[in-house]
């Protein structure tokens, strides 16, 4: 039997008045695609950047092994040059270089002289991208490459750096079916090459698909280590690791009371914002009544956050027309302060970019759009706002020992309860949850649902973006299914499949009215 690639043995990381890892042991075995699972904050990032040297040695207690040599790396150079590259869920990419120059950034490839080689730079960025798969031109700015190419450039840098170990976090986050299946199909291609990889994903299925072992991660500290051969270990059981119990539901019992319509929006049009002759939302008409979670479905660029984000002040589109009605009134959302101003709220999906002010503290965050409550005279009252972030803390279970700590230091599944919190503190009658429970774990997709249904419990007429059609299954009273830009269909949830949603998600001429 061959000897681990890596042993991680009694990590211990502290931050100030926080212990993140607490003695954390890991084994990888060579050549595996070894998963490491947990909740938001149970620390599997924090062991990552430990072993990457993020984190320097001396920041942590306890040993690594790599490759049976105890390393003590002072920084992410140290640990590349040993053949540990790491891939963080935000990619480190430079939207205005070229795929080549993002491939070999800080490790260019030099000819006569010190200079650059550029042919030779093209040439063996060329030879990655055909081994990640990837038909681009070396010399293709990366900011014109979606999200999906991107994260194969990623890869292809690895492997510039002759990765030995390749650590992914999150790396199917953001990405449509087709992209991920791509992304596991290459790491298995990667396994066969003698690469090892480590994968954090909240994506169970995914790690059920391809992982040979997984281990779990909760509270800091290291809960097992599970074979994941032989097709034995099921999501129930992986989620009982990490979550301490049975999630016998994964989503909460809700019966809904449903009242008048609140919201209609009619004959809705959005060209894009650039190629104005390109219409993304053509004719969508859809309505939301008091205390209903409505769902819209569809696949990648069928035009749901364009829908959304148009109704939402105008953030996305031009050329945009149609009618917006509240309680059966016709009003204006022209701008976002109208939009606030006529009960609408709109969660977006990118929480990090657009949510939130990441190096804000969480009670700013959370008055941030209901500002008026809490001034007089111009002036902020700073007693008031941390009575309110308080509030929320404790109704949201936002798990945070102080409102004063920055928003970026908190886990997924938290920072999501803060964009919902600001959202609330506006006191709207429609509440749009963009993709609400992306990049977090079970334990805290099930709260993100409780308090769902409790605002729809509240009277809030509530429409939920996702991509996991078993989340809008589970949650929703009813579903509209969208493609390129129309709306095929609505379904109730008594009568909603995936099959029948997939097949309405996929109609590409027709207009159901």
């Amino acid at each position: 039997m061959t000897s681990p690639i890596l042993q991680m043995q009694s990590i211990t990381k502290t931050f100030p008045g926080v212990k993140a890892l607490q003695d954390v042991s890991i084994t990888v075995a060579r050549g595996e695609i070894h998963a490491i699972c947990g909740e938001n904050g149970a620390g599997k990032s924090t062991l990552m950047k430990v072993l990457s040297g993020v984190y320097p040695h001396g920041d942590y207690e306890g040993t690594i092994l790599f490759e049976d040599e105890e390393v003590k790396f002072g920084s992410i150079n140290d640990s590349e040059d040993k053949g540990i590259v790491i891939i963080h869920q935000e990619l480190a990419l430079v939207p205005y270089l070229s795929v080549a120059e993002n491939i070999f950034l800080g490790n260019e490839q030099r000819g006569a002289g010190g200079l650059v080689d550029w042919n030779k730079t093209n040439a063996e960025a060329a030879t990655l991208l055909a081994r990640v798969g990837l038909d681009e031109n070396p010399v293709t700015p990366i900011g014109l490459l979606g999200v999906g190419k991107q994260q194969l450039v990623e890869i292809a840098k690895a492997l510039s750096k002759r990765v030995k170990l390749l650590i992914l976090d999150e790396p199917t986050a953001a990405l449509n079916d087709t992209d991920s299946e791509h992304l596991l199909s290459l790491l298995r291609h990667l396994q066969g090459q003698g690469i090892t990889s480590i994968m954090i994903s909240h994506k169970l299925n995914e790690i059920a698909e391809i992982a040979d072992s997984t281990t779990i991660i909760r509270d800091g500290r290291t809960i097992e280590t599970l074979d994941m051969r032989g097709g034995t270990i099921t999501q129930e059981r992986i989620i009982k690791g990490m979550v301490g119990r049975d999630l016998e539901h994964r989503y909460p019992e809700h019966t809904p009371s449903i009242g008048d319509e609140v919201l209609r929006i009619e004959d809705w049009t959005v060209h894009h914002p650039t190629q104005q002759e390109r219409v993304v939302v053509d004719h969508a008409t859809l309505d939301v009544r008091a205390g209903e979670i409505v769902g819209i479905a569809g696949l990648m660029g069928a035009g749901r956050t364009e829908l959304a984000m148009s109704v939402f002040g105008h953030s996305y589109g031009s050329r945009i027309s149609g009618k917006v009605y509240l309680r059966g009134r016709e009003v204006s959302t022209r701008t976002v302060s109208e939009a606030i101003e006529h009960g609408l709220a709109y969660a977006t999906e990118d929480r990090k970019r657009y949510g939130l002010n990441l190096i804000q503290d969480i009670k700013t965050n959370i008055a941030s759009a209901s500002l008026h409550k809490l001034s007089r005279g111009g002036f902020v009252n700073g007693n008031e706002e941390v009575k309110v972030a308080e509030q929320y803390r404790r109704d949201m279970n936002i798990r945070t020992p102080t409102v004063s700590a920055l928003a970026g230091k908190l886990s997924g599944g938290n920072q999501q309860k803060v964009v919902l919190s600001k959202w609330i503190y506006t006191d709207p009658d429609v509440l749009i949850l963009d993709e609400p429970t992306r990049g977090i774990d079970v334990g805290a997709k099930y709260e993100i649902y409780t308090i769902i249904n409790r605002l729809a419990d509240a009277g809030k007429a509530v429409i939920v973006i996702s991509s996991e059609l078993p989340e809008l299954l589970g949650i929703c009273d009813r579903i509209f299914t969208l493609s390129a830009g129309r709306i095929t269909g609505q379904l109730p949830r008594s009568q909603a499949t995936q099959e029948n949603l997939m097949e309405l998600m996929t109609k590409e001429k027709e207009l159901v009215r």
